[in-house]
């Protein structure tokens, strides 16, 4: 398997085990409907273990476009191959919530909020305040992608960073914790290939009485984890250098 695919597949798994859990607890006539957050953010840790196992020892385990960003900025990911990375997990982003939706279709035409069946794929703030919503995603995605540097031991300049299959656990872990303790804000995207994505697969599936896609805060968790993945590699250089 190339890093292109490994990528692509990683990305894929996070996504449809992550947006799965969404529509398993907020779907009608789900069994786990009403599980509430620990649920998901449970769901979406182990979404991010599957993902980074499975492509660690390939590509990286990357399956954001924010880490690819934050380790490329550091030096410590050639930006040469940037551009395959971040094709890769948009398009794994993709396959993952055309999954989820194909999954959940007859739940899908039994719920009757529209807000509800755009919040399985993206999504969106519990107070919407454009920049205190991008600060969120900026401040969630510096965790993330500095912490990725210390368990994947990047060195500056010299070498590509990789997590380890090891690597794993505590990667799910800390996605684990940026849900419990920061995610309330926004729904932590902190990778714009888990929010755009799976929003253009919900604008462009037959999905019954689905509603907008919300593009008018589109580009918030796009850009924060952008920011943010970029932020936290001039921190890592800093501490580092």
């Amino acid at each position: 398997m190339t890093p292109f695919l490994a990528e692509l597949l990683g990305t894929a798994l996070l996504i449809l085990l992550g947006d799965g859990v969404v529509a398993n607890v907020v779907l009608n006539q789900s069994k786990a409907k009403g599980g509430g957050w620990i649920v998901i953010t449970a769901g979406w840790g182990i979404a991010v273990f599957v993902g980074v196992y499975v492509s660690a020892t390939i590509s990286g385990a990357h399956i954001n476009p924010a880490v690819t960003i934050g380790l490329a900025t550091a030096g410590a990911f050639p930006w040469s191959l940037v551009p395959s990375y971040l094709l890769a997990q948009f398009l794994g982003g993709a396959l993952g919530a055309f999954v989820v939706w194909l999954h959940f279709r007859p739940h899908f035409n039994i719920t009757d909020d529209p807000a509800i069946k755009l919040g399985v794929f993206c999504t969106a703030p519990a107070i919407r305040n454009a920049p205190a919503n991008l600060i969120s995603e900026i401040i969630g995605t510096i965790v993330l992608v500095l912490g990725v540097f210390y368990l994947a031991e990047a060195q500056i300049g010299d070498q590509k960073a990789s997590l380890g299959s090891l690597d794993a656990l505590p990667v799910a872990l800390l996605v684990t914790g940026i849900g419990l303790s920061l995610g309330g804000t926004t729904g932590y995207a902190i990778n714009p290939a888990r929010d755009l994505s799976p929003r253009i697969m919900h604008a462009l599936l037959p999905i019954k009485g689905k509603g907008d896609s919300d593009w008018s805060y589109s580009w918030i968790p796009v850009i924060g984890p952008f920011i943010g993945g970029a932020l936290a590699a001039f921190i890592f250089i800093l501490l580092e250098t």
